[in-house]
Formats: structure tokens, sequence, C-alpha cells
């Protein structure tokens, strides 16, 4: 794909032409999944038709090929083999078949850090309860933006019964990029088992899976992919696959086949089937062009406010540590009331998370976002900064 300048609207109203969305607000919440472009939406009714007309003779004839075509097509998409990949629900329900199958020993230790996902939070804190396993916890602070230190705090905090350290990529509350290729090889140096939860990072950032480091890797597919809601991804080094214990019951398959994890039971096709056009859509974009543009909107907002007296940006300064997502909060407004007031008297939709004892407005901007859309959210930020 050429390379296309993150600024250019005359391109990238081409683009936003091909989603519909909704006229009666602007949607900056963007990060619970991603709209499916409209070539998308129309294939999967389209799948869906041809599901439902050839019932029972679509699932026993065609199904198989077309799930490993789709799964060919993942392959080629992430940089791995089709028979390391499993197409799950959610990077959510990837990370449970990995940690519950895992192999850990009483005794056994996972460390994670505060600002990984509230229900990787909650699969991690499960385990441990189930198994007898201790849990580490690590903070690093939001504006800690030198790699060498984060990389300190997480060296420190392994112990020599630590099995698995968690590394999120895009932290989903402030959307921070964290060095993981840097903490995994840190990791297997220690003898520890990353496992790295990308469910924001596939596809709004341009990379494969080989450069992460890991062995163990979850995904959305219905995020920054835009593939339809309800499909995730897993990755299982091929030498691993045997170590994972399957948390769904089927005996039918190898313990090297990775698709002993996945007896899901019947699971609807259509979804499945418009990944593939989800991956040419973006295809036709540029996963690079696509990361550039995504980092462009969310400076759009975050460049105009960053310096206001009273406003806090809780994302890196610097935009090689952010992509599409950002968070800010201002003094004395408690973040659900801004959220609030911005739908209310602005029309401009976004949502409240928490990190530590703190809450914030995350913010995160989509293709079909324009630059209106950000100066918008600027214009009524700057209305209740405090005055200086």
């Amino acid at each position: 794909m050429t390379a296309i300048l993150p600024d250019d609207e005359s391109f990238w109203s081409t683009v936003r032409a091909q989603y519909t969305r909704s006229p009666d607000f602007i949607n900056l919440e963007n990060g619970y999944f991603g709209m499916p472009a409209d070539p998308v939406r129309a294939a999967l009714k389209r799948y869906q038709d041809e599901v439902d007309v050839e019932n029972a003779f679509f699932l026993r004839k065609r199904w198989p090929a077309r799930l490993a075509h789709v799964k060919a097509l993942l392959a080629g998409f992430t940089g791995v083999a089709p028979d390391e990949l499993l197409i799950t629900r959610s990077a959510v329900e990837s990370l449970n078949i990995v940690f519950q199958g895992y192999p850990f020993e009483p005794g056994d230790a996972i460390l994670m850090a505060r600002h990984d996902y509230d229900f990787s939070h909650d699969i991690v804190r499960m385990v441990a309860a189930r198994k007898g396993l201790a849990v580490i916890e690590v903070d690093v602070p939001h504006d800690l933006e030198d790699e060498d230190a984060i990389a300190a705090l997480y060296a420190d905090a392994i112990t020599p019964r630590t099995r698995v350290l968690l590394i999120t990529h895009i932290v989903h509350r402030t959307g921070r990029i964290m060095p993981v290729a840097r903490l995994a090889a840190l990791a297997r140096e220690r003898g520890v088992d990353p496992i790295v939860d990308g469910a924001h990072a596939l596809a709004q950032l341009d990379y494969r899976i080989p450069q992460l480091g890991t062995q163990f890797a979850a995904f959305n597919l219905h995020k920054w992919v835009g593939a339809p809601l309800g499909t995730g991804l897993l990755y299982i080094a091929r030498e691993r696959i045997a170590d994972i214990a399957p948390l769904y019951g089927d005996v039918t398959f190898g313990r090297t086949d990775i698709d002993k994890l996945g007896a899901f039971g019947t699971v609807p096709p259509a979804p499945i089937m418009a990944i593939e056009d989800a991956l040419a859509f973006h295809a036709a974009i540029g996963a690079r062009n696509k990361e550039a543009r995504l980092r462009w909107l969310a400076r759009r907002w975050m460049d105009q406010v960053r310096d206001l007296p009273g406003v806090r940006i809780y994302t890196p300064r610097d935009p090689n540590l952010h992509c599409a997502l950002g968070a800010f909060g201002i003094d004395g407004v408690p973040a659900a009331e801004v959220a609030r007031r911005l739908m209310d008297e602005h029309r401009i939709f976004t949502v409240t998370r928490k990190f530590g004892g703190t809450e914030i407005v995350r913010v995160t901007p989509h293709l079909y976002s324009g630059p209106e859309d950000l100066d918008a959210l600027a214009d009524a930020i700057r209305q209740w900064a405090p005055p200086r």
C-alpha cells in the first residue's frame, strides 16, 4: 500500500465514507469494539443468509474448508503458522484458555501489572485461588516513559517462583504502548513464560506476532481488525501447545493440536467468515497508514488541551508511546460528570475507566472519526478547564 499522510483528508474521507455511523452523537468510545466497515457488514449478512439457507449441509460440508481458509489468512496477517492459531470469541476467552490450562504447580507465582485489564486480573486471581498460586502486582506509573525504569520495575518483581508474566501491549485505560518485546525477553531470561494481552494492539499497531517474543498471546479481532463482534484469536507456539490442558471437554484431538483447546460446540460461522473481509479492508488501507492516522487523530485533541491549567492527560506525551487511545481528567470535576456532560451538552460519547484510585475519561477515535470530531471534544474541554 502506498504511504498516505495521516492528515490527507481527501484520502481519509473516502475511508470514512465506508462506515455508517449514528447521526445522533459523536462516538469517541471505540475501544470497546470496533465498528465494522460497511463492506464487512454486508459480507456478514451474505454469509449469515448462506448459513441459514443451507443449514446443516453448510456446517457439515462447507464449513471446515471455509474455516481453514480464514485461518490461513490470519496466519499470513499475523506471521505465524495456521496450526498455531485458534479463533475464539475474544481476548478474554483466549486468556482464560491459556491461564486455566497452564501447568502451574502450587506455590508458583504470576506477575501482572495494576494497569492490566480488569478481566485479566479476574482470570489471574481466580486461577491463583484454585491452584494455590501467589499473585504479584507491579505498579507502573502512568507518566513513566523511561523503558529502562519500566523494565527495572518488572525485573525487581520477578521471584524464583514466578512462572508467568502477563504483559499488556496497549494499556486499555490510558493508551500507553508497553515495551512488550523487551519485557518478554526479560521474562524468558529469567525462565518465566510471558503471556501477552494484545487485545487492543492487533491492527491498531503495525507489527506481526513473532516481533513480540512470546509463545502465548491473546487478541481481539472485533476491535481494530474490524471483524464482527464476537471474534478473537489465540496464539500458542507449536512446541507449547501440548503444555496447555483443554478448558473445554473434547478428547478427539491430539495433545499437540491447538484445536483441542477450541471445543466450543456449534459456533456462528458468519462472523468468522467475515474476518476475511475485515482483513481485506485493513490491507487496502495499509497497516502503517492506519496506525499513523489513528495516532494523528489522538494527537488532534490531546495537543490542543494537554497544557491547559487544570487538565491532566494520562497518555504519554511521546507520540511513539501511544496510538488511538487517550485519557484525560479535569481538576475538581469527577470523570463520570465529565462524560455525562460531554454526552448531554455536546453529544460526544466517551467512557470512564479506573486507574488505581483515580477515575479518568477515555477517548478513542476510529477511522471514521474526522478532525472536526476531535476539535469538538477539545472545545468542550476548554470550556470546563479551570480559569488561569
